[in-house]
């Protein structure tokens, strides 16, 4: 017998996917602030966030990204033409081309994930309490927003220590 969905759980996926949509259209206007195509930006992540021991090689930053192998080629010819990032043989496999960002990259990468992450965490209690409400936990937004409360007037009381009140 198949699983009844209820009216809820289609509420929350699509709230969960608006979110993620969100999220990312935010970061395609990111990396266009930054003057890189939103793909660009992408595989700079890509490369600087590869888990440890992954070797950021083509056919490894295409299925991180979700392309074709000469899409992938392609991207990286234009980072690597503006001084991005570089690519080079692989001393153990010499059919194996390694990827590494050139500290123009570096830069350029960290701008706009330092963008994002702070976006994210000044914002991103909406997409956490998507996926909660999703996954029938209790948004952990509504203890947020009472724990803000209370440290915001922890430092109201603190600035009224040692005044007298008017009365």
């Amino acid at each position: 017998m198949a699983m009844r969905i209820a009216l809820s759980d289609y509420r929350a996926l699509a709230a969960l996917r608006y979110r993620i949509r969100l999220f990312l259209s935010e970061g395609d206007a990111a990396a266009r602030r930054a003057g890189l195509e939103p793909q660009q930006y992408l595989l700079l992540l890509a490369v600087r966030g590869l888990p440890e021991g992954a070797k950021a090689t083509i056919q490894v930053l295409a299925q991180r990204l979700m392309l074709k192998h000469n899409s992938t080629v392609e991207l990286i010819d234009r980072l690597e033409m503006h001084g991005y990032l570089r690519r080079s043989q692989s001393r153990q496999d010499r059919r194996c081309i390694l990827v590494k960002l050139l500290p123009r990259g570096k830069q350029l990468v960290e701008r706009v994930a330092r963008e994002r992450l702070t976006e994210l965490r000044g914002g991103g209690d909406a997409l956490s309490d998507a996926l909660d409400t999703l996954l029938g936990r209790k948004p952990n937004s509504q203890r947020i927003r009472v724990d803000r409360i209370r440290v915001k007037n922890r430092a109201q009381l603190g600035r009224t220590k040692g005044r007298r009140r008017k009365s």
